[in-house]
């Protein structure tokens, strides 16, 4: 079976998405970086290995010209950001998925395939942010995503790893490299 990789995309329209960024920069120039953000992941993580799946909110943007046209696509419905996840992850075929968020500029093949390869011998894998929450998350098959996965997560906290791995309990679990998004100016920063 053929891993699947899912990217969270939102349609970057000004005021609509990265809006933490668009307080630090403007909503138009966050709406700016965000779009030729997610188009060069794109090109950066394409690879024969795996199937590229989005999942767009809002529901309606899925037919939007916004992302390249050969990349197939799901809504991301309602609820909240566990609740949106869960669903994207059940939505691939059945076998090894991940999802990723699309703003996450450190993002490449070689940390992609890290993770599907931990995925033959765990249960999930998630890649940490520094920030404590997560940029990754992978379970081994679509098809049986744990029903608690996401259950209790702080969202937007320090906590949102910490608080989803212990929504799996004895799951065997990895971890891929730490990477971050990006959620205000100083992400845009290099660190040290």
């Amino acid at each position: 079976m053929k891993p699947t990789l899912i990217v969270m995309v939102k349609q970057p329209r000004a005021g609509r998405v990265k809006t933490r960024l668009g307080r630090d920069m403007g909503m138009t120039a966050a709406a700016w970086w965000f779009r030729h953000q997610v188009a060069g992941l794109l090109r950066r993580i394409r690879d024969p290995r795996w199937t590229i799946l989005l999942a767009v909110a809002p529901d309606t943007a899925v037919h939007s010209g916004d992302w390249p046209r050969d990349v197939p696509r799901v809504a991301q419905g309602h609820g909240d950001l566990g609740a949106r996840m869960k669903r994207a992850l059940r939505a691939a075929p059945p076998g090894p998925v991940c999802l990723i968020g699309g703003d996450v500029p450190g993002v490449t093949r070689q940390v992609i395939a890290q993770a599907f390869e931990a995925l033959k011998g765990q249960d999930a894998v998630f890649g940490p942010a520094e920030d404590g929450g997560f940029w990754l998350v992978g379970v081994r098959n679509a098809r049986a995503v744990p029903e608690r996965l996401f259950h209790g997560a702080r969202w937007s906290t320090e906590c949102a790893l910490l608080d989803t791995v212990a929504s799996i309990p004895g799951a065997r679990i990895d971890y891929a490299t730490t990477l971050n998004d990006v959620d205000t100016v100083a992400d845009l920063r290099p660190r040290p």
